[in-house]
This record gives structure tokens, C-alpha cells and sequence, in this order.
């Protein structure tokens, strides 16, 4: 979504995306509530600073027809942030949304789904990830931000860090997940990063400053996924136990 230059609004994004790195937000979070502002200011011609009741009742219906409750609420507290923190001003319209309240268990892979995307997954860093996802019951982006370090082979054991909430948590590492990250960091030989990023190359991973792109990951699960006959909405994927296909 291209943002207008020289304008109003190009430099209250600025400063929104800034504000949002200052208070500690999680990627994903900090992503979401960028996509509101971004989102909102195309409806309304990027003229955004003093929306209307009758404005914000228009657009957060129009964006329930397509969306989910999830990214309703996302959009929300993304203006509300941005009327808060950016523009200064108190948000009043607090009573505006009121989501209905659900619980949602995420479906679980069998040992048998997972065995079937393993092996449908070709390229070999996004089959080692999901293996590791898979086995440890991890969020995507811990996965990705999983470093050397943070194995334990001793203990075996896993330190998670700045998870859901910026906790830190341990979780066990069966010996069959550790073998598998051992042989595949004999592959890039990162000193730091398990999942390096793969752009220069295999040669190039070991000097890779990032991990692998997240939005390059979820678009391949959503294949293997689909590939597979999979049906089940996965959180990516969770865990269980199944033989490392390496």
C-alpha cells in the first residue's frame, strides 16, 4: 500500500511506527497495528486526525463483512494507539466495538498429517523449522528467532525468549529435534542464528544478519497445507512427537 509523500499523514506514520518500536511491541503486534493506520487512511483519503463517530461506525462494519472479529479489534487499538500516542488526543469512542466472546482450541496435527507435511515440504530450511515448530509447540516467530545459544544439550532444554506477554519460558528438547538441528546447522554453520536467512544462498546463510522471512514461511505452509488435504487451521503447527525427516 503506497503511502503518499510530503504529507500529513506520511509523517504521523513515521512517528506512529516509531512510537510502536519505543513501547517494546512484539513484530507481529507492532506489523498490525501499522496495517490499521495504513488501512484506515486509504478509506478516508489519508485524512485520518479527526474521524468522526458516524466515520468509524462505517468503516470498522464495512471491515467486519471481510474480515475477521480478530482484525477488527487489531484495527481498533491500532487507532487508538495512533489517537493516543501520535495525535495526543483521548479516544472516546471506547463502547464502539464489543466483539462476542469465544474460546478456541487449535486443531492438532496427527502424527501421521505431520509426517505427510514433512515430507511434502521440499526446501530443506522450511522442513527443518516446522520439524522444530512441530516438536518443541512453538509460535512461528519463536521459531524463526531461535539462536544457537539457546540450546541446551546438557539440560536438554530450550530457552524461549521474549515468547507471548515478552516472556522468557524453557521448554524440553527431545533428542530427536536436537540431532536434527545439529545436522542442519553443519549445513549453514551460522554462529548465531539457527534459521538463517536463505536469500544469498547457501553460501551466504552463514553471514545472514536476519532469520528467515516469516511472510516466505507462511505462504509455504499454506501450500504444504493444501498440498497435503489438510483441512485442519493450524496455529502453525502443534506438537507431538513423529521421526525427523533430515
Amino acid at each position: 500500500m503506497k503511502i503518499p509523500s510530503n504529507s500529513t499523514f506520511k509523517k504521523n506514520y513515521e512517528a506512529h511506527l516509531k512510537h510502536l518500536q519505543l513501547k517494546g511491541l512484539q513484530p507481529k503486534t507492532l506489523e498490525a497495528y501499522a496495517r490499521a493506520i495504513r488501512r484506515i487512511g486509504k478509506q478516508y483519503d489519508y485524512q485520518i486526525d479527526d474521524l468522526t463517530d458516524d466515520q468509524l461506525l462505517d468503516y470498522f462494519t464495512a471491515l467486519l463483512k471481510s474480515h475477521s472479529w480478530s482484525t477488527v479489534k487489531l484495527d481498533l487499538y491500532g487507532l487508538k494507539f495512533y489517537y493516543r500516542h501520535v495525535l495526543h488526543k483521548p479516544w472516546v469512542n471506547v463502547d464502539l466495538i464489543k466483539p462476542p466472546k469465544a474460546t478456541r482450541l487449535p486443531d492438532i496435527l496427527t502424527i501421521e498429517e505431520a509426517s505427510a507435511l514433512f515430507k511434502t515440504t521440499r526446501k530443506l530450511s522450511y522442513r527443518v523449522l516446522f520439524f522444530t515448530l512441530y516438536s518443541l509447540g512453538l509460535r512461528l516467530g519463536e521459531g524463526l528467532n531461535l539462536e544457537v545459544g539457546d540450546l541446551d544439550a546438557v539440560r536438554k532444554r530450550v530457552h524461549i525468549r521474549d515468547g507471548k506477554g515478552n516472556k522468557d519460558r524453557f521448554v524440553p528438547l527431545p533428542s530427536a529435534t536436537l540431532d536434527v538441528l545439529r545436522r542442519f546447522w553443519q549445513i549453514h554453520r551460522h554462529p548465531v542464528l539457527l534459521f538463517p536467512n536463505r536469500k544469498g544462498g547457501l553460501k551466504a546463510s552463514c553471514h545472514a544478519t536476519t532469520p528467515l522471512d516469516r511472510g516466505g514461511v507462511q505462504v509455504t505452509m499454506r501450500k504444504v497445507v493444501d498440498t497435503c488435504g489438510i483441512k485442519k487451521r493450524l496455529p502453525l503447527i502443534a506438537c507431538a512427537t513423529v521421526t525427523p525427516l533430515i
